[in-house]
C-alpha cells in the first residue's frame, strides 16, 4: 500500500482529492506522442491514464483494491472537467475523457481545491446546551395539613449527621423541575448525540465535519423509539414512505423465489427487469440516502474501517442523524442487499459482473453523494457501501451507552431539590461545554475547587462567635481529623492556634477537708419502746 493516510479531520474529502493529484501528476509517466502527423511531448494515452491511475488507486491506503476500472475512468472524466488533465489540442468544455489511444496532457497550473475558511465562532444559541436546574417551580403547599415540627438538631446529632459541621440548618424549600418537555427531550438527545459522535471519531471539534445546525432532534428521538420489532423505522405520514409498487419489488428479490406476491407471470430474466424497476427508484432520489450534509461524516468514518468495532459505533451515531424516511430507506435497502448476495437460488444478475458486485456499483450513488461534481464520492461511496451492507445488523442499532447517558440525565433533571434561602449558586447545573485545558490549569482549579471552599469554611467556624467554647472545639477537632491539610495550613503551630482559640482556664479545685472521727462507731443498742 502506497500513499499517505487522510485520517480523519475537516474537510477530509478535499484533501483527498488533492491528495490524489498529487500522486498522479507526481507518478504518471510521460512520453513523446505522434498524432495527425505531430509530435507531442511529455504527454499520456487515455489507456495509460486509466492503467496507471487504476493500479494507484488500488495501492493507495485510502481507497483499496476495491476501486473498478470503471470507477477510475469516471474520476478521470472529472479530472478532465476540472482542468487537471487536458486534451493535446487544448480544447475544453466539448470532449470527454475515453479509454484510448486520444492524447492528454497536464496544464502547466493543476488547480487543486481550496479549503473553505474556517467557520467564525458560532453563536452560543446555535450550541447544543443541556437542560439546567434554572428552570424549576415550587412545590404546592397542601392545604388543611398541618405544617410539620421543626426539629431541634443538638450539636452532637448534627456531628452524627454530618462528618463535617458548617453551622445552623438554614430555611429551605423543596422545588421540582417543570415537565420536561418534547422540544427539550429532543435538544438533550441532539447535544448527546452530537457529543457521543465527535468522541466516535475520535476529534476535537466538529468543525468542517458537521455543522450541528443541520441535527434535528425530532429525527433522532424518531430513528430511537419509533422501529418496529425488527429495528426497521416506522414513518407517521406514510406518504413519505416508499410507493407500494417498490417495496413490493424489493420483497421479491429479498424472498426469490417465493415472494413474489402478485403473483405476476415468472419468465426469464424476470428477476433483472424486478432489480432494475428498484435501482431506477432510487437513482432519482434528489439527492442520497445519507444526505449532502452528512457527507464529510460519513466520509471521514472511511477512516476507521480498519476497526471494525470503532467503525460500527460510528455508523451506530451518524446513521441516528439521518431523517426517518432516509434511515428507513436506508435500512430497507441494505437488507435487500445483503439477502440477494447471500441467496443461492437467485439466478444470476448480470452476464459479466458478479452480484455482489453489481450490487454495490449499481447502489453506491444512491448511498453516498458530494452535492460537488468534483470529488471523489463514487471511490468513496464503494468502500463505504461495502462495509455497511455486510454489517447491517449491527448499524443501526441504538448504541447502548449513548441511550444509557440520556436516560440517566433526563432522571437526574425529574428528581426534587432543595434549595436553601439566599443560595443562588447551583452546583447541580451540567456545564454547557467543556474544552481541554493543560494539567498546569488542572492542577490551579482543583486547588480553587477544594481547598478554597473549605478554608473558608474553617474561618467561618473560627469567626462564629454564637457557637460554644464546647461544641467550636469539638467541630475543630473533626474538621482537623477529616482535612488535615487545610487544618494544619491554618495553625501550623499550637501558638496560632492558641491565638485564635484560647485556652479553657483552668479553676483551682478547693482542698478536701477530712474530719477525724474521735470515737469509732458504737454498736446498735435498743431504745426504749413508747408502745403501751
Amino acid at each position: 500500500m502506497d500513499g499517505k493516510v487522510i485520517g480523519p479531520g475537516p474537510y477530509r474529502a478535499t484533501k483527498l482529492w488533492n491528495e490524489t493529484i498529487k500522486l498522479f501528476r507526481g507518478g504518471m509517466p510521460l512520453r513523446r506522442h505522434w498524432a495527425h502527423f505531430r509530435c507531442y511531448d511529455c504527454s499520456f494515452t487515455g489507456s495509460e491514464a486509466v492503467s496507471y491511475l487504476h493500479d494507484l488507486l488500488r495501492r493507495n491506503h485510502n481507497f483499496g483494491p476495491e476501486v473498478t476500472r470503471y470507477q477510475t475512468l469516471q474520476l478521470l472524466k472529472k479530472f478532465l472537467k476540472a482542468h487537471v488533465i487536458e486534451d493535446v489540442k487544448s480544447c475544453h468544455g466539448t470532449e470527454d475523457f475515453e479509454d484510448n489511444g486520444q492524447l492528454y496532457r497536464f496544464p502547466t497550473l493543476s488547480p487543486l481545491k481550496s479549503f473553505p475558511p474556517r467557520p467564525l465562532m458560532r453563536d452560543s444559541r446555535d450550541l447544543p446546551r443541556l437542560i439546567r436546574w434554572d428552570d424549576y417551580e415550587e412545590l404546592p403547599q397542601q392545604e388543611n395539613v398541618a405544617p410539620p415540627k421543626a426539629v431541634v438538631m443538638t450539636s452532637d446529632l448534627w456531628n452524627k449527621r454530618h462528618s463535617v459541621a458548617i453551622g445552623d440548618v438554614h430555611e429551605c424549600k423543596l422545588i421540582r423541575r417543570k415537565e420536561i418537555t418534547s422540544k427539550q427531550v429532543d435538544h438533550v438527545w441532539k447535544w448527546m448525540t452530537v457529543a457521543h459522535l465527535q468522541g466516535a471519531l475520535g476529534l476535537k471539534t466538529l468543525d468542517g465535519v458537521l455543522n450541528p445546525a443541520h441535527v434535528n432532534g425530532k429525527h433522532i428521538v424518531h430513528n430511537v423509539f419509533s422501529v418496529n420489532k425488527t429495528g426497521i423505522v416506522v414513518l407517521d405520514n406514510k406518504t413519505e414512505d416508499m410507493p407500494y409498487w417498490v417495496v413490493s419489488a424489493m420483497k421479491c428479490l429479498a424472498n426469490w423465489p417465493n415472494g413474489n406476491d402478485s403473483k405476476q407471470p415468472v419468465y426469464p430474466g424476470f428477476e433483472r427487469d424486478v432489480l432494475r424497476t428498484v435501482a431506477d427508484y432510487f437513482q432519482r432520489l434528489k439527492e442520497p440516502l445519507l444526505t449532502f450534509h452528512l457527507y464529510e461524516v460519513f466520509v471521514n468514518i472511511l477512516s476507521l474501517l480498519q476497526t471494525q468495532e470503532t467503525a460500527t459505533e460510528a455508523l451506530q451515531v451518524s446513521s441516528l442523524l439521518l431523517p426517518p424516511p432516509n434511515r428507513r430507506r436506508l435500512q430497507l435497502l441494505l437488507r435487500l442487499m445483503a439477502r440477494v448476495c447471500q441467496n443461492p437460488h437467485l439466478p444470476p444478475l448480470n452476464d459479466t459482473i458478479a452480484t455482489r458486485m453489481l450490487m454495490v456499483q449499481m447502489f453506491s450513488p444512491c448511498v453516498l453523494g458530494s452535492a460537488d461534481d468534483m470529488d471523489l464520492d463514487e471511490l468513496l461511496a464503494t468502500k463505504l457501501v461495502t462495509f455497511m451492507m455486510e454489517h447491517h445488523d449491527t448499524i443501526f442499532q441504538v448504541p447502548a451507552k449513548l441511550r444509557c447517558q440520556v436516560e440517566e440525565h433526563m432522571s437526574h433533571f425529574k428528581r426534587a431539590q432543595i434549595k436553601y434561602a439566599g443560595s443562588d449558586t447551583d452546583f447541580s447545573a451540567s456545564p454547557a461545554f467543556c474544552k481541554q485545558i493543560s494539567r498546569v490549569d488542572s492542577e490551579e482549579q482543583k486547588v480553587i475547587g477544594t481547598q478554597i471552599p473549605l478554608q473558608q469554611l474553617l474561618e467561618g467556624l473560627i469567626a462564629d462567635k454564637e457557637l460554644p467554647a464546647k461544641d467550636k472545639k469539638k467541630r475543630l477537632k473533626q474538621f482537623q481529623k477529616s482535612y488535615p491539610e487545610v487544618y494544619h495550613n491554618r495553625f501550623p503551630t499550637e501558638e496560632s492556634k492558641a491565638a485564635v482559640i484560647p485556652e479553657k482556664t483552668s479553676r483551682l479545685k478547693p482542698h478536701l477537708i477530712f474530719f477525724r472521727i474521735k470515737k469509732p462507731f458504737q454498736p446498735f443498742q435498743r431504745s426504749w419502746s413508747f408502745r403501751a
